[in-house]
């Protein structure tokens, strides 16, 4: 072997040997033990919380109708506009009445003939001139005559349309010359003295609301803020929705509109939730995180919260019930740190 490539080799294996030979030395610390941090402790449990809705509704009068004519005939009379202010029995449409007219005036002969009819015949029977079922037969043919007459009085009655009770006009959808037919819409009245709001509350929900009950109603348009009194609720649900048809009685204002939007919080039955101090919460950027203690240690953890109430934090998710909590009373917390509890 080359002398010049044994001396090198030679060195090198005496030099691994050396190493092999000595221990390493443990590393050393990298910095002081953390100190202990005074927290009070809070114990993890469940508790009922409210669940509260925000549903929409209407503004509507609670007296509203729809005028229609029970009979068909040309409109001769509509003396209101939209807005028009109307007492009870005012006149809101009057209808051509011309062959009704006829059909009274017809009516009124023929009862006046029976009337005639029957007096003369109860004459002759008194002299013993006429037999007993001749009277008989003269009677029910007045009383024919009778509720003839009535029925043709009424359809001329039908031809003047009044105001079922006081109220405002707020739709006209017919003219005077237009041909009104039984069922179809003339005009719309409200009472706008009494106001209500009306709302589709969810299935869930609307098994907790009775009579009387007070609800919080917003209304945006008006910027106002009232409670509703519960005045109906729809024994049955909407199968499309799920959804049940809820009536709350407001007190009206001026600033007020029947059709303006609101929006009605309902507080629903109590549910099982984790609730904890919102001390105890700490945000790093979007994370919101808790220190749980652990052997006197407090462990980081990262949670989910829902609602608050008043100074208490919902948790959704990251703790169990039973757990304890590390509420900070000065200093901030890390993960690993020592705590000492104090009452």
């Amino acid at each position: 072997m080359n002398n010049k490539l044994f001396l090198p080799l030679f060195c090198a294996m005496l030099l691994l040997g050396a190493c092999r030979g000595e221990k390493q030395a443990p590393p050393e610390p990298t910095g002081a033990p953390l100190p202990s941090v005074q927290v009070r402790a809070f114990t993890v449990a469940a508790q009922g919380a409210p669940i509260q809705t925000e549903v929409v509704g209407t503004i509507q009068a609670v007296k509203q109708a729809v005028i229609a004519a029970k009979i068909t005939g040309a409109i001769e009379q509509m003396p209101v506009v939209l807005g028009s202010p109307v007492k009870e029995g005012d006149l809101l449409v009057q209808l051509r009445a011309g062959e009704i007219s006829a059909k009274v005036l017809q009516a009124e002969a023929q009862l006046e003939q029976a009337r005639r009819n029957l007096e003369r015949e109860r004459k002759l029977l008194q002299k013993n001139a006429a037999t007993a079922e001749m009277v008989k037969s003269l009677e029910e043919m007045y009383r024919i005559a009778e509720a003839s007459h009535r029925e043709a009085r009424t359809m001329l009655d039908y031809t003047r349309i009044t105001a079922p009770f006081d109220g405002v006009v707020t739709a006209k959808k017919a003219s005077v010359g237009d041909l009104a037919t039984p069922g179809a819409p003339l005009l719309h009245l409200e009472d706008s003295s009494r106001l209500q709001v009306v709302a589709s509350v969810p299935e869930t929900l609307v098994l907790q609301l009775r009579a009387g009950d007070k609800l919080p109603v917003h209304i945006p348009a008006a910027d106002l803020d009232l409670a509703g009194t519960v005045a109906e609720v729809a024994p049955a649900a909407d199968p499309l929705s799920r959804t049940a048809t809820v009536k709350l009685d407001i007190e009206a204002s001026s600033r007020m509109r029947t059709g303006q939007f609101t929006r009605v919080t309902v507080t629903g039955q109590q549910k099982d939730a984790l609730f904890v101090p919102a001390a105890a919460v700490r945000r790093f950027g979007q994370l919101e995180r808790i220190f749980v203690i652990s052997d006197n240690t407090a462990r980081l953890r990262l949670v989910r919260t829902g609602m608050t109430l008043q100074d208490q934090v919902e948790i959704l998710s990251g703790l169990e019930p039973g757990e304890r909590i590390a509420i900070p009373l000065d200093a901030e917390l890390v993960d690993g740190q020592p705590v000492t509890l104090i009452p």
